[in-house]
């Protein structure tokens, strides 16, 4: 079974600290690191990682106490929500891999994660509550708001000590693939990117499996999003809502960005989109035939493919 480990921690500015916490995962056996995205405004770096159950279990280990050695919450700052040193852990299934697989990794890096001194809270679809499910409702508060928080009953931690460490608590869940997407506006008013976010996140009736909130990051406001089922609303589908709320505000989008990695399908989507082409598919593409011919399949060399029974 192959898994993929997304984890964001709270420190984006220290070029060093982050290659620090970085190398402890690298030199993991059977872990492949994909991705590094470190943004110094949200203060943040999330990292994306493949591998098995013990490999990744192993990993998360690493992480934790690279994370733990590094950052103290007591004097970090940016403007994304945080609870955790490493704040959040989600793991997805790809190969071979189910979501109950997943779940179970997300339950056994959990309980790894609490002997190692972190409160752990289990999330989405290794929650151990209806009430904890929800990523914002476990992080709610932040990490200011923990020590209040695990005064009450519902929300004590499923693994690690019922106090508040200067490294605070970790989320650990598992979900499906999710597309991480920003869209940068022409202004630096961060209130305008709070009503766009409104508008178009599915919680207050936007689009379907789509998350945002607005942030001011780079001296531009920033509609910061979470596309959590692409089939439903793909990245051109986000876009074009951001588009459409922004020109109704007096504003225009900038530019874009993917933190982590997305699937090739979600790029080819919103390529067809754009382009208006009447077909467009993975084999419609050069180095994708290239790949094919070479025995790598259709995702390349070195990719590992979510598995189609749990892709999002």
């Amino acid at each position: 079974m192959l898994f993929e480990a997304v984890p964001n921690f709270s420190e984006g500015r220290d070029a060093a600290k982050v290659a620090r916490i970085v190398e402890a995962v690298r030199a993991v056996p059977g872990v492949r690191v994909l991705d590094l995205s470190s943004d110094p405004d949200h203060n943040r770096s999330v990292l994306t990682l493949a591998g098995g159950f013990e490999a990744l279990l192993e990993a998360s280990a690493a992480l934790a106490r690279g994370c733990i050695s590094e950052i103290d919450l007591e004097s970090q700052t940016g403007v994304h929500p945080r609870m955790g040193a490493l704040d959040v852990l989600p793991f997805v299934p790809l190969e071979g891999a189910s979501l109950e697989d997943a779940a179970r990794l997300a339950r056994a890096a959990g309980e790894c994660l609490g002997r190692i001194g972190i409160p752990v809270y289990l999330y989405e679809h290794a929650a151990t509550a209806p009430h904890r499910r929800n990523l914002a409702d476990v992080r709610r508060g932040g990490y200011e708001g923990l020590r209040k928080r695990m005064r009450d009953p519902r929300w004590r931690p499923d693994f690690g000590p019922q106090e508040v460490p200067r490294w605070g608590a970790t989320a650990v869940g598992a979900r499906p693939f999710l597309v991480a997407f920003n869209a940068y506006l022409e202004s630096d008013d961060v209130e305008v990117a709070r009503e766009i976010a409104r508008r178009i996140r599915e919680r207050d009736g936007g689009l379907p499996a789509l998350k945002a909130l607005g942030l001011l990051v780079e001296g531009r406001a920033q509609v910061s999003m979470n596309l959590t089922d692409i089939e439903q609303t793909g990245l051109h589908q986000a876009l074009e809502a951001v588009r459409l709320a922004a020109r109704d505000l007096g504003v225009g989008v900038h530019s874009t960005e993917l933190v982590g990695l997305a699937p090739l399908d979600a790029v080819v989507a919103a390529a067809r989109h754009y382009l208006g082409l009447r077909r467009l598919e993975r084999g419609s593409i050069l180095e994708v035939r290239l790949w094919e011919e070479a025995g790598f399949g259709a995702s390349g060399p070195g990719y590992v493919r979510e598995d189609e029974g749990n892709a999002s």
